[in-house]
């Protein structure tokens, strides 16, 4: 059977979802309140270490409309365990509990004490500040390296250490690599904590079913599934009388790859009064009680050749923990493991990670998790050994890359990366910028003295996208995504429904896995309906996060398509008398190739498909299939971003001037939905280098409480995107495709500090943390002229 080549997959169509978000017909968790809501709310602490002495409530229980307030002792029975680690990455961990309120010792600020329930959200707010909780200080430890330090105080007491964990990985001779090295250069980067910033904060209502004895769940979630089988698990219910849905979601951003106490508290608390219950957070809780990215201090060393040949890599990580460990907390950093090698071609490479705890709100994913920080890493290191070598960044790096390569190939980290071009990609983001022109433009402005100079940053990654698989890869078992689900049916109008496991939260998945379904089955895309984000809908399904939708629920979305292609062929055949093999497939319609004689359309062959009243012996009725795809590897998408920017050098100031990224994500469905995406992960990388930090004091208690007081950038503080992309299809998958949801903001971060650090080089400036602030970068250039003030 022929088919002719895609007519839809490829095109910038206009994104479905688009017109009820912006016309304010979308619908968010905190639009739904049903009848005889009880609005919930959480004390908090706002001290970061202290055991709970006593908890007074008369006063809250007597506010109007109070219906309860509870602690974490009333609401112990409620719970057969409690907020579980998903990912703990050694045999040997130590893992805390971790209670949905906490009982008698809490360990940040932003630990829950006590929840109220009341007929409305004002006298729920008003109840929290007339809890009276008598805390009795313990010390706190706020930084993870003196939190390794003998003597240091105990997040956990029973633990008897600050220490988490210990993940070490090793290939090649690397004590070899380093003896025999002209040069070793070595760097301590940092990564500070950031806080996501999505539009929508969390939010969930819990409303008990009148019929069945269930319950709904509607939450703010990037994975409705994870947070259904857990609860399900801690709470005490069976998944079959738990549906969770994920209405229309305001940004995820990984904060919202979790299963968060609020959730577990809103379900036991349903349960319990039998009345739907409801929590929405405030945007001074997010900054307290949602989980912060980031977090890591990175000692990196590399060994080389006097001509700029890496012989070997070290990789020495302590990760801030914080106080608990959420969903995906331990294994966060040891995911970067993998690419702290970046695209580069060299024979030994150790890494050892350190978990460490500390009294101080948990930490998890954060777009780009564990790859994010394993760039920044490996592209300052790489300017380093520029530097220290005289030579030029970039040749520096093309001398490194990885020759091209299409089928998999092993990397210095043990595991096999799908395919790749990197010379294409890096020589094409060189040539766009005029890398030439501005290091003659630069060198030009050092001879005059301009206050003003300019910096080139290079920002080269890749990673390991397209979350997968189930099983081991590269003799190295990863935790993932695994497997994806997807039902595609074609109803008894010949109109399509799809039924995906993934669940986006503005990814485009309406439109996309349209445009899939739509070149396979002939249709239009606008007689394609998507479903997702409901597990009653979509019972089975590993959501959306790690840049998996596309390369394994999409991948799925296509075999389901092609089954339904392939079962309509066959009544098809039946209908017009044909052996299928004579038949052609175009633009929806059956018919025997190379002649004029009659044919079928797909939407006549599901007509026929569900009366069922002429099909082959032994069929069965309706064109549905399901698919569970669990690819054989990771993606390996990958990319060459430069930043150009301007530093005053008398006040630190940086201006972006421009941003040249070239990607390559494989085969596009919707280029535009790809521009979108680096548009939004190539702004938040940019927000981590110049503006964001989630502060502390020496105490542990939070200094960036609020947006006033945690900078994010704004569109003034971004520059136009040049965008570009190189096609190298991954061989994981029959599309071809990797993902491209969190590369913008992997190859941001290194390309904008490395820029900044090389506007002011030329004065002895070789090192500024995140985030480059104008105080820290005029720091920075008082310090390398002897200046103290």
């Amino acid at each position: 059977m022929t088919q002719t080549a895609p007519r839809y997959v490829g095109q910038s169509l206009p994104r479905k979802e688009d017109a009820a978000l912006l016309t304010g017909n979308g619908t968010w968790t905190d639009d739904i309140t049903p009848a005889a809501t009880l609005h919930m709310t959480v004390v908090r602490s706002p001290v970061p270490h202290a055991r709970i002495g006593g908890i007074d409530t008369t006063a809250a229980r007597a506010v109007p409309g109070v219906v309860h307030v509870l602690t974490g002792e009333d609401l112990a029975g409620e719970f057969v365990a409690g907020i579980p680690c998903g990912w703990p990455v050694t045999e040997d961990i130590r893992i805390p509990e971790h209670h949905a309120i906490a009982v008698g010792e809490v360990n940040h600020v932003g630990d829950g004490v006590a929840v109220v329930l009341a007929a409305s959200a004002a006298a729920a707010r008003d109840a929290v500040d007339l809890v009276e909780v008598e805390y009795e200080p313990l010390p706190a430890v706020v930084d993870i390296e003196a939190a390794l330090e003998p003597g240091a105080p105990l997040v956990h007491e029973e633990l008897g250490t600050n220490h988490c964990y210990t993940w070490p990985l090793a290939t090649g001779d690397v004590d070899a690599a380093f003896a025999h090295a002209d040069v070793v250069v070595e760097g301590r980067y940092l990564q500070q904590r950031v806080i996501a910033s999505p539009m929508e904060p969390r939010a969930v209502v819990v409303t008990p079913d009148p019929v069945g004895g269930g319950f709904t769940m509607y939450t703010a979630t990037q994975v409705p599934h994870f947070v259904r089988d857990i609860l399900a698990a801690i709470c005490s219910v069976p998944d079959t009388k738990l549906r969770v849905v994920a209405p229309d979601v305001g940004g995820g951003f990984g904060a919202k790859l979790n299963v968060y106490a609020e959730e577990a508290l809103a379900l036991v608390l349903a349960r319990r009064t039998g009345r739907p219950v409801k929590w929405t957070e405030s945007r001074s809780e997010h900054h307290l009680a949602t989980t912060h990215g980031r977090g890591q201090a990175q000692h990196m060393a590399v060994a080389a050749t006097r001509d700029g040949r890496i012989l070997g890599m070290k990789v020495n990580l302590l990760a801030d923990m914080g106080a608990y460990l959420q969903l995906l907390t331990p294994g966060i950093a040891v995911f970067g493991a993998f690419t702290y090698c970046g695209l580069y071609d060299f024979g030994a490479y150790s890494f050892e990670c350190k978990g460490v705890f500390t009294n101080l709100t948990p930490t998890d994913a954060y777009r780009g998790a564990g790859r994010s920080e394993a760039a920044y890493a490996h592209e300052r290191i790489m300017d380093d050994l520029a530097r220290e070598l005289g030579m030029d960044p970039a040749e520096v790096r093309l001398r490194n890359l990885h020759p091209p390569f299409d089928e998999p190939r092993a990397v210095p980290s043990g595991v096999l990366y799908d395919s790749g071009d990197y010379e294409r990609c890096m020589r094409r983001a060189l040539d766009l910028v005029g890398y030439d022109e501005l290091r003659a433009e630069q060198a030009r402005r050092r001879e005059s003295g301009d206050p003003v100079q300019i910096g080139i940053g290079i920002g080269n990654f890749t990673e390991s996208g397209g979350l997968s698989p189930s099983k081991v890869a590269a003799g190295v078992r990863l935790q993932s995504g695994g497997w994806e689900a997807a039902t595609v049916r074609m109803t008894t109008s010949g109109k399509v429904e799809v039924v995906t496991g993934t669940s986006p939260h503005g990814q485009g998945h309406e439109t996309a896995w349209a445009q899939i379904v739509a070149d396979r089955l002939g249709v239009d895309p606008a007689d394609v309906e998507v479903l997702h984000g409901d597990t009653m809908i979509a019972p089975f399904g590993r959501d959306t996060y790690g840049s998996r939708s596309l390369a394994v629920g999409g991948t799925a979305v296509h075999l389901a398509a092609g089954k339904v292609r392939d079962k309509a062929m066959l009544i098809a055949a039946h209908l017009l008398e044909a052996d299928e093999s004579d038949l052609e497939f175009e633009a929806g319609r059956f018919a025997v190739a190379g002649t004029s004689g009659p044919g079928v359309t797909i939407q006549e062959v599901a007509g026929a498909a569900s009366l069922a009243a002429n099909l082959p012996d032994g069929m069965e009725p309706n064109l549905t299939a399901d698919h569970h795809f669990d690819p054989p590897n990771f993606t390996w998408p990958f990319g060459t971003h430069i930043c150009v920017t301007h530093v005053d050098t008398d006040t630190g100031f940086v201006r972006i001037d421009r941003y040249v990224a070239v990607d390559d994500c494989g085969h596009l469905v919707n280029p535009q939905i790809v521009e979108g995406q680096l548009h939004g992960g190539i702004a938040q990388g940019i927000g981590q280098a110049l503006f964001e930090h989630a502060t502390f004091d020496a105490d542990g208690n939070p200094t960036t409480g609020t947006l006033a007081d945690y900078t994010i950038p704004s569109a003034t503080d971004l520059p136009m995107f040049e965008l570009d992309q190189t096609i190298t299809p991954s061989p994981t998958n029959p599309m071809g495709v990797k993902g491209i949801g969190e590369s913008g903001a992997i190859g941001s971060s290194p390309a904008v500090v490395n820029s900044v650090i090389d506007a002011v080089a030329h004065l002895g400036v070789t090192h500024v943390d995140m985030p480059a602030t104008p105080q820290a970068v005029w720091r920075a250039i008082r310090a390398a002229k002897g200046q103290n003030r």
